[in-house]
Formats: C-alpha cells, structure tokens, sequence
C-alpha cells in the first residue's frame, strides 16, 4: 500500500483552501498517481483554537483561522467516500503537553504528527537558526532531546521529517541508536520532502533509519506537499530507502488506532 499521511490542504496558490473541494482536488491527484490513501495535517499554528500555546512570531502572525472548517472539509471527504485521514501537524510545545492535549481533543483526529520547528525563538529550519545561535553540536543536542519529549508526550502517533535539524551546517557522526531509543514510542515519517530542501536528502537518514527497523519502529511515508501538484511527489524513492533499511510495512492509521499494512 502507498499512502501519503502529511499533506497541507491549499490551493494551487499555496493559499489556504479548507473546503471539500480542495480535498477532492488532492484525492483526485494522488489517484492519478498510485496512492491508495491520503492523510491532511494541516499546521496547528493556523489556528485560533490553539493561539494560547504560542510565543514565536512566526506562529503568532498566522494563528487567524478557526479550526472547524478544516475538520470539517476533511470529515465531509470521509463521508463522500473519500481514502482520507484526519491529521494536524502539530508543533510540540514542552511543558505544555496538558493544555495541547485538551485543545485538540474535541476533534475526531485519525493522528497527529508531532514536530519541532522551532527551540524557543530559535529556528529548526528558519532563521534565526538554533544552529547559527549555539553552534552544530549543541543545536544536535538540544534538537533531538526535544524530539525524545515529543515522542515520550503520549501526543503524537508520528514524527515529521525527524531529522530536520540537518537543514542548517554540516551532518556529523550521531549516537542513532541511542536517538532511536527515544523515539521508540511513535512512528517515523519517511519523508520526501528535503529532496526539495538545499540539503537534498530525504528524512531520515539511513542510519537512522535502520536503527529505527532494529527497534521495530513503525513508519509512514509523506511528501509534505503544500500544494495538490505536489502529492507523493517522489514517494517511490521514500519506499525505496525504506525498503534498504528492512521495512515491508507502514504504518496506517483510523480514529488513532495503528495497522501494519504491506508497503508499496
């Protein structure tokens, strides 16, 4: 089976575009292109629900838009028969994993993906970079540490681009397997998306990857596509460094309940 589980629901634009419509004009795409299912996970940080949690101004300025039409557009897409899932990509916040919890818990989410953008005022992948503000090595440290509370929170079913602290300064020799331990209790987003980054890699690396196998962590596959042009875009190369770290399964899921389903 191919899914795609992170897909940002907007227009041709890049524009926000919360309505069936726009739901079935991904559908429609990822049809045409062999995926069996399509999960949306629109960034939390759009919405006015969750303005309490934030504090960098990237957040802020975007934080205008109520949540209910998103839900509802992806939930009428189920009702039409559409192969969809309900997700929210959500920017892990630690210490406010309580207030986080409660705000999404009046939806019907089939996941969430949990992700660290930001550390404190400092970017992951935008600048001001933590990278540039405490150097490589303590911006590794720092990042993946966040990552394990995230995975530890009971919030998330997966992680996004799970290395994304690659995205600034050189990669360096890491303890993966000790990196996979803390991620033990989700899934790992197999993601295509840093194809398209200056890095020009997939996430995550195979080291990582295989060390995640070896703990027998699940995963799922994602484009990140911010447009419909953009859906599974290159996913057959995200299966294939799948494929070389061991795994023959993904991750699926349905009302935060988790399957094993063949992969590809």
């Amino acid at each position: 089976m191919i899914v795609d589980y992170h897909m940002h629901l907007r227009a041709p634009d890049e524009s926000l575009d919360h309505t069936v419509e726009g739901v079935e004009r991904f559908v429609e795409l990822a049809a045409e292109r062999g995926i069996q299912e399509v999960g949306f996970t629109e960034h939390v940080y759009y919405f006015v629900e969750t303005r309490s949690l934030w504090t960098v101004p990237y957040h802020l300025e975007r934080c205008v838009r109520s949540i209910v039409p998103y839900v509802d557009a992806v939930v009428e897409g189920k009702r039409r028969g559409l192969p969809v899932k309900l997700g929210l990509e959500v920017d892990y916040v630690p210490g406010r994993e309580d207030e986080t919890a409660e705000l999404l818990a009046p939806y019907p989410w089939d996941y969430l993906i949990g992700s660290a953008h930001f550390v404190g005022q400092a970017g992951i992948d935008a600048e001001p970079s933590l990278v540039a503000e405490v150097g490589v090595e303590a911006a590794w440290h720092t990042y993946y540490a966040v990552l394990g509370q995230a995975a530890a929170s009971g919030l998330f079913e997966t992680l996004a681009h799970p290395d994304l602290v690659k995205m600034y300064g050189p990669e360096i020799e890491w303890d993966w397997g000790a990196v996979a331990n803390s991620l033990r209790d989700v899934c790992l987003e197999v993601s295509s998306a840093g194809l398209h980054k200056p890095h020009g890699k997939l996430y995550p690396s195979s080291d990582l990857l295989r060390e995640a196998r070896h703990r027998r962590v699940g995963i799922t596959l994602a484009s990140d596509a911010h447009i419909p042009q953009n859906v599974g875009r290159d996913l057959d190369q995200a299966i294939e460094h799948a494929r070389a770290a061991g795994y023959d399964t993904v991750t699926v899921f349905d009302q935060r309940q988790v399957a094993q389903v063949p992969l590809g």
